[in-house]
């Protein structure tokens, strides 16, 4: 093992030589028992881990499934350097660690009628994750997968007889829905193959395991869902076409009791994806929260298909509602912390529903609701976990506020607001600001728990902005869209209509800026620097594409035509020539506020090769680069001593760049 690193520390030093990463005079040193290779980047102080320290003890503990008796449940938290599962025997109790591997453990979700669970876990950060049957009596794991492609999205049959999940075992790319009785894991068999390059998963199974729903993803505004026979083979497409493209994934569909329909939410009617209900004889769609003017973005039933829970997410802020399948109602659940919910499960019982709540306060932990006679009665919450949080008075963390700002374009005759959330210090500033820029690019800043920005607020003074600029999702189809093929640039212009918007605060001090964000996020800070260097102090990117082209050539190739359908298809040639001239590492000359780059080796997402190429061409043009590069990470930082170095090193990033402290020289450390 420990040869293995050796090796694998001396190739990635060769390659950065040839590619002019790791130039003579560029400090270059290893950390975490080589683990790390840093360059350009100053000693972390003493005084500056121990400062940070309490905010990287932060825990969590989210909801991962019951046992089979409905009396505990199972979460997963981490107690060593990743996450594992864990036994919770009753509300409060302690968390009885069940599994022990290097890697972290996800995905856990219980067999029906049984006590065996399956969960996910990759190597490396590879995300070519491998699924495992778990027995928590005896802490036995066996993997089902083949070991080699990557696989997820596990649906269990009702009875626990067989599972179907997702694998690019066939050929390497496409995402086919596979099934298997897990005794057996030979028994595998491809069910539904991908032929375009979508994305396909099962949901859920007819009762007698016949019949099976499988979801179709092209893009976030395009999905389908299909029911698949599975003894004679055959499927029919029931939601979606081509012609007319809508979204049918803001949830995984379920059949209903009867099996004469399914649940699934859509925003082929609206610009927000509605829950509804669709006759599977007639193909009609009956919309049922044609109320709510946000999307519906999750979804359960109960065993028996005669209760129901979803949540909407409001602008960022999720609420919760009990459902009755049988009369289409609901009800809001009162007196829930304010904040976001996931994970909804209900008992085997159907008694209670679980869940996990995070809030700006209180990192992500496990909650029951228990349930009364009828489907949208309810009585009181239990919270099962109470999280670690490194000492923290988490009561004194500084409140999101939520801004919109005008930008560029119009809508309407004025002038179109684009959502942020503002984290403010204590005090009169003006205060330093960090624009942090969420990916996706289809994701959305929601305002959940962060020990990372309240580090900042607290410890560096800066004002945090977490901006949903165009292209976000939470607003809209509409909205999700104007950012897509030839107007990628549009966003990047949102980002210096905020920075207009800083210079009109007077607590916000517009001459010490520094952006922020992790992979399209990455691609965003990297573009506001090209556009904006001259008004930023600084930059932070984590795992960034820098060249739309290369990263569309050189991602996994499950995920390439989905990537094309956002971002364009650089085959061709038109597409490809805008695709060059915004792609950051081709403007690299303009980027002339100080760089921190941080990447996995093994990122399957966004490949190291993107952050080397912006970091040559960045030193070439005589500019500042901070490099980080973890060997045993992929698309972000899973571990947490590496985790724990990154977050130091952009302190201390900031603290020089943003705040204009001194810390120090790098030192030199021979390879």
């Amino acid at each position: 093992m420990m040869f293995r690193r050796r090796f694998l520390i001396l190739l990635v030093a060769a390659f950065a030589s040839i590619l002019g990463i790791a130039r003579a005079d560029v400090d270059r040193r290893e950390a975490n028992n080589g683990n790390v290779i840093l360059e350009a980047v100053p000693q972390v102080p003493e005084q500056l881990r121990d400062q940070l320290n309490r905010y990287l003890e932060v825990r969590s503990a989210p909801f991962s499934d019951w046992s089979d008796d409905g009396k505990s449940v199972y979460v997963t938290t981490r107690f060593g350097n990743v996450r594992q599962l864990h036994h919770v025997g009753a509300p409060g109790a302690a968390r009885r660690q069940l599994t022990f591997f290097e890697e972290p453990v996800g995905g856990v979700q219980r067999r029906p009628a049984s006590s065996h669970l399956t969960f996910q876990m990759d190597e490396g950060g590879s995300e070519f994750s491998q699924i495992f049957l778990f027995d928590p009596l005896t802490g036995g794991a066996s993997r089902l997968t083949d070991g080699m492609s990557r696989n997820g999205v596990v649906a269990w049959s009702r009875d626990g007889s067989a599972l179907a999940y997702q694998s690019t075992r066939r050929d390497g790319k496409a995402n086919d829905v596979w099934v298997m009785t897990p005794e057996d894991p030979a028994s595998a068999r491809l069910v539904f193959s991908a032929p375009d390059g979508s994305w396909y998963g099962a949901s859920d199974w007819s009762a007698d395991a016949k019949e099976l729903l499988v979801m179709q993803y092209t893009s976030v505004t395009d999905s389908r869902i299909h029911l698949l026979n599975l003894e004679s083979g055959e499927s029919r497409m029931i939601a979606g076409n081509a012609d007319d493209p809508a979204s049918f994934l803001g949830i995984s569909p379920l059949f209903d009791a009867g099996e004469e329909g399914i649940f699934l939410a859509t925003n082929i009617a609206g610009d927000f994806s509605q829950l509804a209900y669709l006759d599977l004889a007639t193909l009609e769609l009956t919309f049922i929260t044609a109320d709510i003017e946000w999307d519906v973005n999750e979804f359960a039933l109960d065993s028996k298909r005669t209760r129901g829970a979803f949540v909407v997410n409001e602008g960022g802020i999720d609420r919760l509602y009990l459902f009755d399948p049988a009369s289409r109602t609901y009800a809001p659940v009162a007196g829930l912390p304010i904040g976001l919910v996931s994970g909804l499960e209900f008992s085997p019982s159907g008694d209670r529903l679980g869940l996990t709540l995070n809030t700006a306060k209180t990192p992500s932990d496990t909650f029951t609701l228990a349930l009364g006679d009828g489907a949208l009665d309810h009585a009181g919450l239990t919270r099962w976990t109470h999280s670690e949080v490194g000492g923290l008075d988490t009561e004194s963390f500084a409140e999101p506020e939520l801004v919109h700002y005008p930008t560029f374009d119009r809508v309407e005759g004025k002038s179109r607001e684009i959502p942020a959330f503002v984290y403010r210090p204590e005090g009169a500033g003006p205060f330093p600001v960090v624009i942090s820029i969420h990916g996706g690019p289809e994701g959305q800043y929601r305002p959940s728990f962060s020990s990372t920005y309240q580090s900042w607020v607290a410890e560096l003074g800066v004002a945090v902005i977490a901006p949903n600029v165009r292209g976000s999702a939470g607003y809209g189809r509409e909205y999700v869209k104007l950012d897509n093929g030839f107007l990628r640039e549009d966003s990047v212009k949102d980002i210096g209509a905020l920075l207009d918007w800083v210079a009109e605060q007077p607590d916000l001090d517009a001459s010490r800026v520094a952006v922020y964000g992790g992979s399209y996020g990455g691609y965003m800070v990297l573009a506001s620097l090209v556009q904006y260097s001259e008004r930023l102090k600084a930059g932070v990117d984590i795992v960034g594409i820098s060249n739309f082209v290369t990263f569309l050539e050189n991602t996994q190739d499950y995920r390439r035509d989905l990537r094309r359908v956002e971002y364009g298809d650089e085959r061709d040639p038109k597409m490809r020539e805008f695709l060059e001239h915004i792609s950051p590492s081709n403007n690299a000359g303009k980027i002339t506020a100080p760089l921190f780059v941080a990447q996995g080796q093994n990122d399957p997402r966004v490949p190291v090769t993107e952050s080397e190429q912006v970091v040559k061409a960045v030193r070439a043009a005589g500019y500042d680069v901070w490099y980080m590069n973890a060997l045993n990470e992929g698309h972000g930082f899973r571990k947490k001593e590496n985790s724990d170095l990154y977050r130091q090193i952009a302190v201390l990033f900031f603290r020089k760049h943003l705040l204009g402290e001194e810390v120090g020289p790098a030192v030199r450390r021979s390879p």
